[in-house]
């Protein structure tokens, strides 16, 4: 789920009004990329649409937005911003940020975009700018072209034009099977809570997890004394990591997940010397070379060297943000030359 929806849901089921501001067109470089969101209230701003000046003053505009809706109903607004000198910023180009004031009233369409892509459904949701604007819309998007994207539509300018801000949302979370509860796990486990992804977290030691309280709301773990089962029930596409305390469940989880073939990365621990290794055995067990080949340990990037848990961890979550990454390039790109 799109982390802003869900406080998006809790702020306005709570009574309060808020200004969604997302970035609504990018003009040359800009800190952050269309369809990025903030969330505005009277005390605090949640998220970010790049920082520095262009969201103190995103932040100022937002809460006169605030202010001046509370005597006119779906109170919204659209802003360019250069980010030149008059911001202070250097990335040289401009963005259009669009202002919408939200209150209880919007909470059914929240609610079932929520719901929408909690089930993994893309959703388009249209948002008139005109003088006398219409509800938010929500629909599905046309067959083949379910991915994330954002588009402006201003005719021949957004300013009293009747501008209609269109953008597909699209679930953003992958899944990651982790095996291994140990310190590099648990490390794991905690940069993983900070990404849009659910992650099944799988030892065969129940004692190794930490208490309830502590495992975070992304993450549920799974105590298996045949932690190679989690690899047949887990879907087509994820993403996993074999990080346990045993060589031997190392090799069968590899065999497991090689063979399966449908995984979008799977990344181990280890050495070159355990590569090795593991390469001969796989091969002797009739693992095609091909699918071997996709198995990548040691994990992590190139030139981190130091060993500590929390090292390997960023390192270990960085190369899986690249694989993430590109299957989204490889998707997007496969969608435009269909």
């Amino acid at each position: 789920m799109q982390v802003w929806l869900h406080d998006l849901q809790h702020l306005l089921a709570h009574g309060d009004a808020v200004v969604l501001v997302t970035v609504a067109r990018v003009e040359g470089s800009a800190p952050r990329e269309p369809g990025t969101k903030m969330i505005v209230t009277r005390e605090d701003a949640r998220y970010t649409i790049g920082g520095g000046h262009l969201e103190w003053k995103a932040i100022e505009t937002a809460r006169q937005v605030l202010k001046d809706g509370m005597r006119s109903p779906r109170m919204r607004r659209l802003e360019r911003f250069a980010l030149g000198p008059s911001l202070g910023q250097c990335c040289g180009g401009a963005v259009v940020l669009a202002f919408e004031r939200l209150d209880v009233s919007d909470l059914n369409w929240v609610t079932s975009l929520a719901k929408r892509t909690a089930a993994g459904l893309s959703t388009v949701r249209s948002v008139s700018f005109a003088p006398m604007p219409d509800a938010v819309m929500l629909s599905d998007p046309e067959p083949g072209a379910d991915t994330a994207d954002c588009l402006l539509w201003d005719g021949a300018g957004f300013d009293e034009s009747g501008a209609l801000l269109t953008e597909t949302i699209a679930p953003r979370d992958f899944q990651v099977v982790l095996f291994g509860a140990g310190h590099v796990g648990a490390a794991l486990v905690r940069v993983l809570a900070t990404l849009p992804c659910h992650v099944r977290w799988v030892d065969e030691r129940d004692a190794a997890f930490p208490a309830a309280q502590f495992v975070p709301d992304n993450v549920t773990i799974e105590p298996n004394d045949a932690p190679d089962e989690a690899v047949d029930h887990a879907p087509a596409g994820t993403y996993f990591i074999v990080m346990t305390h045993n060589h031997a469940v190392d090799l069968v989880l590899a065999e497991r997940i090689l063979a399966r073939g449908d995984f979008a990365f799977f990344g181990m621990i280890g050495s070159h010397t355990k590569r090795r290794q593991f390469e001969h055995r796989l091969a002797a067990r009739g693992i095609d070379p091909a699918r071997i080949a996709r198995m990548v340990c040691p994990i992590g990037i190139d030139g981190i060297v130091d060993k500590a848990p929390e090292v390997i961890a960023v390192a270990a979550a960085a190369q899986l943000l690249q694989a993430v990454e590109a299957r989204a390039e490889l998707s997007a790109s496969s969608q435009q030359t269909a």
